[in-house]
């Protein structure tokens, strides 16, 4: 069986990718996952600069997920490329760095600086956090601000592209059209929805920065029917995300149209998740006669209409 698949010029040994920001960097899973068994590492994102994110509270558990406001804290990009870009490497992972800023200058100079890092193989571009108040999802939420954006990163690097897209809209799937259109190479989404927690007995927020982002099983149909749509009306790959806990998630992204998945919150609550959700997708490939795992994208039957 072929678990390989494609995003634009990257091909990847498997569709299982971490999601960014619940994989740390990568290296905090090294002990109890092989790395270069992934389809990719997406690491955390990076700004510029150093950044602290919010004060805690945040992150609160939610009945069916997690919601978080951790305010993108990280190394900046110049410690990441000197400190985790030789452990990543000697590990052979594949690694697509999710990339942060507060201007479009920022971002294109963050592609910049990677572009030129050996074993960096695409960049994920991330216009859809919903807890920081600049950058981010500003460019996430406007059509014109996205397409100036992914036009802009597009022109300083050759790496592959992967705008990572909000759900906190009324079409993503126009968004993702914009993104092609743009130039980018293969979507990403869904990020969190915006989302709060109230303490009823101080009658305060439970999250610091009052609202956060919510993920975990709670959002995966809605986070499957988003996917749906943008793969209808692009070209390019589509990488879903929302919610997988277990293979038959998996399968049910990709029926839906992703060529290839991240697993984010899960990878807190069972971080062997990876061996199960590979084992889940080979087995019902062979219950199935499937080949190759790529077949598997964009095959939902519904009844009385033709597939394209």
């Amino acid at each position: 069986m072929d678990l390989s698949v494609r995003i634009g010029a990257l091909r990847l040994k498997n569709p299982l990718m971490s999601a960014s920001g619940c994989f740390g960097y990568g290296m905090e899973y090294a002990d109890v996952v092989d790395l270069s068994t992934l389809g990719a590492v997406v690491v955390k994102g990076l700004f510029l600069a150093e950044r602290p994110g919010h004060p805690p509270p945040r992150i609160v558990e939610t009945p069916a997920g997690m919601l978080n406001a951790i305010g993108l804290q990280g190394i900046g990009v110049h410690r990441f490329v000197r400190e985790k870009m030789p452990e990543l490497r000697a590990r052979g992972a594949t690694v697509i760095v999710n990339i942060c800023g507060t201007t479009i200058d920022e971002y294109t100079e963050i592609a910049r600086i990677l572009s030129d890092v050996e074993g960096v193989a695409a960049l994920e571009l991330n216009i859809s956090c919903p807890n920081i108040k600049e950058g981010g999802i500003s460019f996430g939420c406007n059509l014109v601000n996205t397409r100036q954006v992914v036009s802009a990163v597009r022109k300083a690097t050759p790496l592959p592209l992967i705008p990572k897209l909000t759900p906190n809209v009324t079409d993503v799937s126009s968004f993702a059209h914009v993104a092609e259109e743009a130039g980018a190479d293969a979507v990403s989404l869904v990020n969190t929805f915006l989302a709060m927690a109230i303490d009823v007995e101080t009658r305060r927020p439970r999250l610091s920065n009052v609202m956060g982002g919510l993920s975990g099983p709670a959002i995966r149909p809605i986070a499957v029917r988003m996917v749906y749509e943008c793969a209808r009306l692009v070209r390019i790959p589509v990488i879903g995300m929302g919610g997988i806990a277990s293979a038959a998630d998996v399968l049910e992204f990709m029926i839906a149209g992703a060529t290839a998945v991240q697993v984010g919150t899960a990878n807190f609550v069972d971080p062997f998740i990876w061996g199960k959700l590979e084992s889940g997708v080979r087995e019902y490939m062979r219950r199935h006669g499937i080949e190759r795992v790529s077949e598997l994208t964009g095959t939902l039957d519904i009844p009385g209409e033709k597939r394209a």
